[in-house]
């Protein structure tokens, strides 16, 4: 999955200035020919580490349960445990 996340932001980088040029004319034809995975709403945020869809904290880049995991262990600094 994170290959496929890999290719998908590869192809928006690639046809991002083509994208905007079809917008701004309004061509939507020429928009629909372009590949679907060309289209940045299909990218999708993942956990860093473990690929995870769900769950993502953006601020950390990793999904809630490699965050837990890893503030048990004391990798991340400043947090504590409570009760959970």
């Amino acid at each position: 999955m994170k290959a496929r996340e890999v290719k998908r932001l590869k192809l928006v980088e690639r046809y991002a200035a083509k994208r905007a040029k079809l917008k701004e004319e309004g061509d939507y034809a020429g928009l629909a020919k372009l590949p679907r995975n060309s289209n940045p709403v299909r990218l999708h945020n993942r956990c860093k580490l473990t690929g995870r869809p769900k769950g993502y904290i953006r601020l950390f880049g990793i999904s809630r349960i490699t965050f837990r995991e890893m503030a048990s262990k004391g990798l991340i600094p400043g947090v504590k445990k409570a009760s959970w």
